[in-house]
């Protein structure tokens, strides 16, 4: 088992920045690639960004490329999620997710094994 928890989430104003964290214990880390989803009310989730088991390779939905940057340290055990002029569009509750390193980067839900509780980012305009 992993355990998820997620931290840093709050009401910003658009064009502001919010970093979120995700500490998470139980299994080794860096055996898990990592990703961010992220659900808005009244909609499905969806893939935000991904990193692998080592932090080399990154990928990014179109709607925060250039804005979000995804990260982790290993030695912390702890992945994060830089975000960068936000907008309104990005307030939702944002997730992060473990899958087993041997998928890669994957931006497909059900390929994550553990899900942490999420953590509210509202958007004022």
């Amino acid at each position: 088992q992993v355990q998820l928890v997620e931290s840093g989430g709050g009401l910003v104003q658009a064009g502001g920045s919010l970093r979120l964290s995700c500490a998470a214990s139980g299994r080794t880390f860096s055996n898990y690639a990592m990703g961010w989803f992220r659900q808005a009310p009244g909609k499905e989730r969806e893939f935000v960004a991904a990193i692998s088991w080592r932090g080399i390779r990154t990928y990014y939905a179109d709607s925060v490329k250039g804005r979000f940057t995804i990260s982790r340290d290993n030695a912390r055990n702890t992945a994060y999620l830089q975000m960068n002029s936000l907008k309104p569009e990005d307030t939702a509750v944002y997730y992060c997710a473990a899958a087993p390193a041997a998928w890669g980067i994957t931006t497909v839900e059900k390929e994550y094994d553990y899900w942490g509780q999420g953590t509210q980012v509202t958007v004022s305009s």
